[in-house]
């Protein structure tokens, strides 16, 4: 079953590299509004180019959308620069967190707030985030680098807060971290988007927390989008168990090599 409504649609788009290289190819997908969608697959799928693709961050690694549309509210956007998005409600925290490693955790948490000029408002942004990351409280005056993984990630997410996002896509939240901060980080995310009401599309190779806690979910396999549904009929789907969950016997396959598998493709649809 497709969403109904959305926030976010991405319609058949290809992403070349370097005028030559095609990574992307015909990609669709809907991020329903105030859910959480959940882009799954191995390393070289194409998840964080599709997250690049709709903030606009290709161009800083030689990328360009070439074919399809992206829309945000039913407006296109792929032509916007990356401090429009921010200022249409659309935030990104990019894989592996990227925090200044010199800065202290409140003084990264502040860049975020730099097309903010309500002083009180950005204050309250801020206790904001001390309230969802009590931990970055305790850890306001530590320079970043000397930080964990979990907290900078948490920084990461806390850093996008402050711009007041509608939209906000996480690149891999779970590299790095240790189980039970993952979960702890997920946490994090399902209460912002059921309070604050915080729309998330988040790129995951961890598809077993990923559709634990998304509502709707797209599997990805070299550039293209081979299965999509519910978080729940993902979870339960016997290729999905097999080939992501590590539920099944013998040796793990691609789901192109599944005959059955290739009837229900999207692109041969």
């Amino acid at each position: 079953m497709e969403p109904t409504t959305s926030v976010l649609n991405v319609n058949g788009i290809e992403v070349i590299y370097n005028h030559v290289i095609l990574v992307l190819k015909g990609v669709s997908l809907n991020v329903p509004e105030g859910k959480i969608a959940a882009v799954l697959g191995g390393n070289g799928a194409g998840k964080t180019t599709t997250l690049r693709a709709i903030s606009n961050l290709l161009k800083a690694e030689r990328g360009e959308v070439t074919k399809g549309s992206i829309e945000l509210r039913g407006e296109r956007i792929e032509n916007l620069t990356p401090a429009d998005l921010v200022n249409r409600g659309v935030v990104q925290v990019m894989e592996g967190r990227h925090c200044f490693a010199h800065l202290t955790i409140e003084e990264n948490l502040m860049t975020g707030s730099y097309t903010r000029k309500d002083k009180a408002e950005i204050a309250r942004n801020l206790e904001k985030v001390y309230n969802y990351f009590p931990r970055l409280k305790t850890r306001r005056t530590s320079q970043a680098a000397y930080t964990s993984g979990g907290e900078q990630q948490m920084c990461a997410i806390g850093r996008a807060l402050m711009t007041n996002p509608s939209v906000m896509l996480l690149d891999e939240p779970s590299m790095g971290l240790a189980p039970q901060i993952v979960e702890e980080v997920f946490e994090i995310v399902k209460d912002l988007n059921t309070k604050e009401k915080v729309t998330f599309l988040i790129a995951e190779q961890n598809t077993n927390m990923a559709l634990k806690y998304a509502d709707y979910g797209y599997i990805m396999e070299s550039g293209r989008i081979v299965m999509d549904g519910l978080a729940s009929d993902l979870r339960n789907n016997e290729d999905v168990k097999e080939f992501y969950l590590g539920m099944g016997g013998g040796e793990r396959k691609s789901f192109k090599d599944v005959k059955s598998y290739k009837r229900r493709k999207r692109w041969l649809a």
